[in-house]
């Protein structure tokens, strides 16, 4: 349920803002990384909710990209 409505909120963003977010991913992804490399990493569940997260925000440009040419 928590997927889907993060899907829908996504969804709602324009591209310039998916980027923005996608590079905020990015960003908890490596600091993530850090703290488990460093044993600090508290949350490992936050891996991988954050690694599916950013495929969703791909998804989504790459649809946005080819929404225009399949009209």
């Amino acid at each position: 349920m928590k997927s889907s409505q993060r899907l829908s909120d996504l969804k709602a963003l324009s591209a310039d803002q998916l980027n923005d977010e996608l590079v905020n991913l990015k960003k908890e992804q490596f600091n993530l990384r850090f703290q488990g490399a460093t044993g600090q990493l508290e949350n490992v569940a936050r891996v991988r909710e954050v690694r599916r997260d950013i495929a969703r925000v791909r998804t989504l440009q790459r649809h946005k990209t080819l929404q225009p040419t399949q009209a």
